[in-house]
């Protein structure tokens, strides 16, 4: 029970440090604390000094003595549920957070955002103890510095959990889905994470309620998610780039961009209106212009073709819904537009292929948006999507390439971490089994490195994967980087221009 009583003592003083409660709301939180654990005393402590343990290990640790006791079954979904449900004890209300929020916006919408993602990190929502087992590094390419994450951040579940969520399948539709504003104070359950613990602001976005709040795994920083109150399908229409440069009118300090609405080409969320945002730089925002060119029906844009594997087609200008006007008009020209000599075919029978990964910010007094032309069409030689990473590339990555991957950062599959290992030492002569579908890769990479030894194995397989990966968006490219396809990409830009 000492043990206990410390570690529960310990948690309600983090909350204190961090401004969560007061001192006066202390013994109500270890109370509220100690009923979740099914425990009716509590021994006072004489020191805490010497506990360095901050939440996450708190959590934790009060997890493992309600499994270990049967207060709940020792699955990932009811250790998360109980966790958040104890977190929730030091959380202030929906409406307190959202007031607290808007009187920082009257100072800076810079302020606004710090306390917001700060506190999302002090309670818990954002997982900072699993972030920082990602895998990070930066390789350089013709296009810029790469990011390139192994994502190990989400925690696997074991097969005991994956046996109960098939058993306990419930046709329950609430909330409707994992963004749906219904998930603030949701307890969770078998299958749907628990959100006892987290909580979003309102914002509001041309004569619409929407809302804003963190990912749980950031993939960098800020990375926030801004969705609508909503539940219906993604859509890019001229109302998403109103929303998107709305949304930085009122958070110059971030960029703001939408996944595509068609499968392959779109994210893992089709059924939810959302945008995700943040305060980075990715290397497509650094990117520079390969060759400007006007649009003749609105003749004030700066318009031009980034130097990015994918092809994209940025706008400058003062006037947000002037922008808004031309970025439509290339929506529309090419929602509708074919050229097989280029592959692009923008319908099989009524099935649309046609599409925009659109991305917002400010850069001074100017609306930049960046319009990544997609198309989602398949084809005998490539069923996962012609413009979509080829076989060859498989090995390293077969999802979809969303707007995180599209602004060049990579999430790569957890199976990397050991299988890249494994590759470094077959590289440098050890006697290891390296997967089937590396074995060429491997081949390759001997090829080009004369001399690897342990002080260069890694950054040569940093280099390759970073490589790899510029070739995984060069097959996403509906226009390849050569001559063929400036030609045929110019020959878009005149359909645009034609009146």
């Amino acid at each position: 029970m000492t043990n206990l009583s410390q570690t529960v003592e310990v948690l309600v003083q983090r909350a204190i440090d961090k401004s969560m409660i007061t001192r006066q709301d202390a013994i109500y939180a270890r109370n509220q604390i100690l009923s979740y654990l099914h425990v009716n005393e509590f021994i006072e402590e004489q020191s805490l000094a010497h506990v360095n343990d901050d939440i996450p290990d708190l959590l934790e640790s009060l997890t493992d003595y309600a499994a270990r006791h049967n207060i709940i079954e020792d699955l990932l979904d009811e250790r998360e549920k109980l966790s958040a449900q104890m977190m929730n004890v030091f959380v202030s209300k929906p409406s307190e957070i959202n007031r607290t929020f808007y009187q920082k916006y009257e100072e800076s919408p810079v302020l606004a955002t710090d306390f917001f993602y700060q506190f999302s990190k002090d309670t818990n929502y954002i997982q900072t103890k699993r972030i920082a087992k990602n895998i990070e590094f930066v390789t350089p390419s013709a296009y810029g510095d790469l990011d390139i994450t192994i994502n190990l951040s989400k925690p696997e579940k074991d097969p005991e959990q994956i046996k109960r969520e098939r058993e306990l399948k419930q046709e329950i539709a609430y909330p409707q889905c994992l963004l749906c504003k219904e998930n603030e104070g949701y307890a969770g359950r078998i299958g749907h994470p628990a959100r006892s613990n987290h909580r979003i602001i309102e914002i509001p976005l041309e004569g619409e309620t929407w809302f804003f709040q963190y990912s749980p795994y950031v993939y960098y920083n800020e990375h926030s998610i801004v969705f609508s109150s909503e539940h219906r399908p993604m859509t890019i229409t001229r109302d998403t780039f109103s929303r998107l440069t709305a949304f930085v009118e009122q958070f110059p300090h971030y960029f703001i961009g939408s996944n595509a609405d068609l499968p392959i080409v779109g994210g893992s969320i089709l059924s939810h209106d959302h945008y995700q945002a943040g305060r980075y730089t990715f290397a497509m925002t650094n990117a520079e212009d390969e060759f400007r060119f006007s649009i003749d029906p609105f003749p004030s844009i700066e318009a031009s073709v980034v130097k990015w594997p994918l092809s994209v087609i940025r706008l400058r200008h003062e006037d947000r819904h002037y922008l808004v006007n031309a970025a439509h008009h290339i929506l529309t020209k090419w929602r509708d537009y074919s050229d097989p000599d280029a592959n692009i075919v923008a319908y099989t029978e009524k099935t649309p292929h046609n599409t925009i990964t659109p991305i917002a910010r400010k850069r001074g007094n100017q609306f930049e948006l960046d319009l990544v032309l997609r198309n989602n069409r398949t084809t005998k030689q490539h069923p996962a999507g012609l413009f979509h990473p080829h076989e060859d590339v498989h090995h390293i990555k077969k999802e979809n390439i969303g707007l995180i991957e599209v602004m060049g950062l990579a999430v790569l599959p957890p199976r990397l971490k050991d299988e890249l290992e494994t590759i470094k030492q077959a590289l440098l002569g050890e006697n290891v089994t390296v997967a089937d579908y590396h074995q060429n890769w491997v081949q390759s990479i001997k090829k080009r490195h004369s001399l690897i030894t342990e002080e260069t194995v890694t950054q040569i397989v940093e280099q390759e994967l970073g490589e790899k990966f510029a070739r995984v968006l060069e097959d996403a490219g509906v226009y390849k980087r050569d001559r063929a396809g400036r030609q045929a990409f110019q020959r878009f830009i005149d359909t645009v221009n034609e009146t």
